[in-house]
């Protein structure tokens, strides 16, 4: 572990080790990582690793560990939000660091304390300091194979576009790319970029991949195996974890986020053909008008022969005109609609008497009532062919359960 930080931390500074505050489940009996010296970044190192040491028999997965990374953060500026200044690089084995930014100025001063952060990868082109009259032809020193991330506490080009932390912002960083999805740190351990130890066994603990499942429901249910779909459409594609999954199927893939910033890390990942940024009704609507470069590369029919949706309507409330808009969006004959759900609980979908068709859950996520969703499947001509209970994630340590569908419409 390696740890880099600029800023103040009012609970950590000008204390003892001893009146340090305990972050998780550690305990001043069990404490075995002590500061050196009298810094308060110091301090909050200490307290972290003896948290993770207290939290952890077991290497824990990626997810798991941004999870309890971002905690501990919440920890260490809860109640002390307005005085306390907390950016932090956090490097862990030898492919991943977190990078965590709280900022603020401090009493008297005009200097702004935060990070921001680039990415450079191919083409590579002539990076331009900002306070000195230097520049680097970086397409000179690099290769094609070459990606990195360059974070900072202020831009220091003046000629590359630089992103700033959002407040309470935790990014996990791996091969020049930061991630703050949980399916994406799932994703990149499973490329063999995860932590690895000697001394301490590896989590047994599975992780939801819910692209991957859907995609084989979804291979299984076509009558010609291998066969590829012209259009696809990936509604809610954040970065880009799902159309990796769907690209091996799709010969013309459209990625639709309502973020410019989850659509910009979807590009980065080569496997969409266009990538559009907007509301998901509002973009199947637009998408019908179909771009002359597209039309080069699919067919004049502007329908999509497979939609799909993995782990994105827990953010819609009400689903009917999703289904409105993707119905009008597939190919009329044999379209394909897939997607993952969070379903109500028995006991939680009936409210003064009344079926509930959504409820917003403290997860601030929505589960949709299964009776609700299957007339919406029958109001608007679907056929169902799988509808298979899953593991769809995790939530402070708990099972969440839901659904995969997979749906078509009718053939003549």
């Amino acid at each position: 572990w390696c740890f880099s930080h600029n800023g103040e931390v009012p609970k950590y500074s000008n204390k003892n080790a001893s009146d340090c505050p305990l972050l998780g489940k550690s305990n001043r009996r069990d404490l075995f990582y002590y500061p050196v010296g009298e810094t308060d970044s110091e301090a909050v190192f200490c307290a972290i690793l003896n948290a993770l040491r207290a939290e952890f028999v077991e290497l824990p997965t990626l997810p798991v560990l941004y999870e309890t990374i971002q905690r501990f953060c919440g920890e260490i500026v809860a109640g002390m939000e307005s005085s306390t200044i907390l950016n932090f690089l956090l490097g862990c084995g030898q492919y991943t660091m977190f990078a965590y930014s709280w900022p603020g100025a401090r009493p008297g001063s005009k200097v702004w304390n935060g990070l921001f952060y680039t990415v450079r990868s191919p083409p590579f082109e002539t990076a331009r300091l900002a306070d000195l009259d230097y520049a680097v032809d970086f397409s000179e020193v690099t290769s094609s194979a070459d990606r990195v991330a360059i974070i900072a506490t202020k831009p220091l080009t003046e000629n590359e576009e630089w992103n700033e932390f959002k407040r309470g912002q935790l990014l996990m960083f791996d091969n020049g790319l930061g991630y703050s999805e949980l399916h994406d740190c799932h994703e990149v351990e499973q490329l063999g970029r995860g932590l690895c130890s000697k001394a301490m066994p590896m989590s047994k603990k599975k992780e939801c991949d819910t692209p991957a499942l859907l995609r084989k429901l979804v291979d299984d249910a076509m009558e010609t195996p291998g066969a590829k779909f012209k259009r696809g459409a990936d509604l809610g594609c954040g970065s880009g974890c799902a159309g990796v999954v769907f690209q091996s199927c799709i010969e013309h893939m459209t990625g639709v986020d309502i973020s410019s910033e989850m659509v910009n890390r979807a590009r980065q990942r080569g496997c969409y053909h266009s990538l559009r940024v907007g509301d998901i009704e509002l973009v199947l609507c637009n998408c019908k008008a179909v771009t002359e470069s597209e039309e080069k590369s699919c067919s004049n029919d502007a329908s999509f022969d497979l939609i799909f949706a993995c782990n994105v309507f827990a953010f819609v409330r009400d689903m009917r005109g999703v289904f409105q808009s993707v119905r009008n969006s597939l190919t009329p004959q044999g379209g394909v609609f897939a997607f993952s759900a969070e379903f109500i609980d028995a006991e939680e979908d009936v409210k003064d008497g009344t079926v509930e068709p959504f409820v917003l859950q403290s997860c601030a996520r929505y589960a949709h009532n299964r009776i609700f969703i299957d007339g919406l499947i029958k109001e608007f001509g679907f056929g169902t062919k799988v509808v298979k209970e899953s593991f769809i994630r995790k939530h402070e340590d708990r099972v969440v359960r839901g659904v995969l569908v997979v749906l078509t419409l009718p053939t003549l």
